[in-house]
């Protein structure tokens, strides 16, 4: 995956507003609509972007307790990962989740609308599942920052 300084350009601006137009992003870049639709396009297909999305409220739509929680696995073994990180991928209620080193194995971001809906997923998600040995919860105080921005580095020219 290959990028220019203006795609780079590119990147930093749909990354503050997805919703602008390709005339917009354009003009901002210094290219045309029709050159701009291009490269957008092709930075989707090679998944240098890999999502449009919008951030949405979790206290908004009824969720407000979000929590962080580090699940570690009785044993490290790829088919045991391969299967954990399928159940994540399945869960409404897990928003993100990372498989990490260190003292844990996974981090997981959850959201549920009570404390009540959280221990019933606890139970489905990790009580049940046998290949869990142990999960610590933190709950989310007040989420302070909120995105997916990534910080670009516009290459070198060549």
């Amino acid at each position: 995956m290959r990028y220019d300084r203006t795609d780079a350009r590119i990147l930093e601006i749909v990354q503050k507003n997805n919703r602008l137009t390709s005339e917009t992003i354009g003009d901002l870049a210094g290219l045309s609509a029709t050159a701009c639709q291009r490269r957008l396009k092709r930075l989707r297909s090679e998944g240098i972007i890999e999502a449009d999305v919008s951030i949405v409220s979790p206290k908004a739509v009824g969720r407000p307790i979000q929590m962080l929680v580090l699940v570690t696995l009785e044993r490290e073994r790829s088919d045991i990962i391969d299967k954990f990180k399928k159940a994540i991928k399945s869960s409404a209620d897990v928003v993100n989740g990372f498989y990490v080193t260190g003292d844990a194995d996974f981090v997981l971001y959850v959201t549920a609308p009570t404390m009540e809906d959280y221990e019933q997923f606890t139970r489905r998600f990790f009580y049940e599942n046998s290949d869990i040995k142990g999960f610590k919860t933190m709950v989310i105080m007040d989420r302070v920052k909120a995105g997916f921005s990534i910080p670009i580095d516009a290459p070198a020219e060549a």
